[in-house]
């Protein structure tokens, strides 16, 4: 059972998990948990969250659903933001788990107050999913009103075909099949007719497409 190499491999471990319903092990969860608070106050981090390696910045981040992040900052946001969210469902009582993630909700909770001339959004699309999977997955505070405002902010963004202006798609469609909302459900409904289309696209190899083809059925179910 080998330490992960990258943020971005320990982040992927507890999404795959998660998505497929697959329990990991006991000490699998401890390992990955332990490895992750290992990153708080490591240089680039974003927001006093869990910092990427090297190796993340330079080849760049795949969101689970496989759109890439190209930028630095996106990056170390993003990947804070899943990794915070990946010790929430790890669900580890290690009492040194538990106050990192403390550490980093309190920081980036000031973070996100102080941009509250954009509620329910945080910077860019992407930022935002990001901030939205982990404010639906019981982390950072006040997440009702937040993602209350992030759909409304969504809806704003439709395109009138079944997409979303500067929202990467299947990455915006993963968040909405997490948050239990009629809001949330109105957008699914909105990007189903798409979804269809994607579904009769021939099956190809390799693990982004099974996510991608999973999902496209999950949110359809979920419409």
């Amino acid at each position: 059972m080998s330490s992960p190499a990258t943020l971005s491999e320990a982040v992927d471990a507890v999404n795959e998990a998660v998505f497929f319903g697959r329990k990991l092990p006991t000490a699998r969860r401890k390992q990955l948990a332990r490895w992750i608070t290992s990153r708080q106050g490591m240089p680039r981090s974003y927001g006093g969250l869990f910092a990427p390696t090297e190796r993340d910045f330079q080849d760049g981040h795949r969101f689970f659903t496989g759109e890439s992040v190209n930028t630095g900052a996106g990056t170390a946001h993003i990947l804070g933001e899943e990794a915070s969210r990946a010790l929430i469902l790890l669900d580890v009582k290690d009492k040194p788990v538990r106050e990192a993630l403390e550490r980093a909700t309190k920081t980036f909770t000031a973070a996100i107050q102080l941009r509250e001339r954009k509620q329910g959004i945080f910077c860019c699309g992407m930022c935002s999913v990001a901030m939205w999977r982990h404010l639906a997955a019981g982390g950072l505070c006040d997440q009702r009103r937040l993602l209350k405002l992030g759909m409304q902010v969504l809806r704003e963004r439709r395109d009138g075909k079944g997409k979303w202006w500067k929202f990467p798609f299947y990455y915006t469609l993963l968040a909405l099949t997490e948050i239990d909302t009629p809001a949330a459900r109105a957008e699914l409904r909105y990007a189903a007719p798409v979804c269809e289309r994607l579904l009769k696209r021939p099956k190809r190899q390799g693990d982004y497409d099974l996510r991608r083809r999973t999902l496209l059925e999950r949110a359809m179910a979920r419409a």
